[in-house]
């Protein structure tokens, strides 16, 4: 187990990919999945995703919220928070509200800052930059 991290109880997973499992495919949930083998395709939940220190996970991310120990790669989008654990390896770029990145991390990617979109002051931005983003709406 990653050091730091405070493990939620095996029971607040509602699923888990035990470290046995190949998995390849897409991955759709709501609630909570934690990977301890292996996945490659695409996740895309409205939930926590935990991916624990030795699993190895190949998929583009959508989430609300995504925890590493374990290897990433491919790109994460989480609507609140990405937390990096500090055996964690990620190689791609992510976006997101929040990110805590541990000692130890090896992260090759970008890191993008997103507001919470209810909270954006329209008028803090340039005039070009909301042209730009209300004509790819």
């Amino acid at each position: 187990m990653a050091r730091g991290y405070v493990r939620r109880r095996e029971r607040d997973y509602t699923t888990v990919l035990d470290n046995s499992t190949r998995l390849f495919g897409k991955l759709t949930f709501t609630d909570s999945l934690k990977i301890n083998g292996y996945f490659e395709g695409e996740i895309e939940a409205s939930g926590v995703l935990f991916v624990e220190e030795g699993a190895h996970v190949v998929a583009d991310i959508k989430a609300k919220e995504v925890i590493i120990a374990g290897r990433v790669e491919g790109n994460i989008s989480a609507k609140e928070k990405v937390e990096m654990m500090e055996t964690c390896s990620l190689i791609g770029d992510v976006r997101t509200q929040k990110v805590r990145i541990a000692d130890g991390v090896s992260f090759d990617g970008k890191c993008e800052m997103i507001k919470d979109p209810d909270t954006v002051d329209i008028f803090s931005a340039p005039v070009e930059t909301l042209k730009k983003t209300v004509s790819s709406v």
